[in-house]
């Protein structure tokens, strides 16, 4: 994948305090713990009971909807590739 790809994801991972990444309808909401050179890893749950992991293809992330959570506004904000 394009580093500039890979650096845009970083950019995604680090805005708000959490990330939801929807893809065909389906959404997965919580953290942005790893990126590598295929995928990217959401851990979306809040303990290790619950929580779950989810790698995300570059491929779906490409078609999907990425959102942070923005403090400041109280709300979701959309992100851009």
């Amino acid at each position: 994948m394009s580093e500039a790809l890979i650096n845009r994801l970083v950019e995604f991972a680090e805005s708000g305090n959490q990330q939801k990444i929807v893809v065909a309808g389906k959404s997965r909401q919580g953290w942005v713990m790893e990126i590598t050179e295929e995928a990217l890893l959401i851990s979306t749950g809040f303990s290790d009971k619950v929580g779950k992991d989810d790698w995300i293809s570059f491929e779906e992330i490409q078609q999907a909807e990425l959102f942070y959570w923005d403090n400041k506004a109280d709300q979701w904000a959309e992100f851009k590739l």
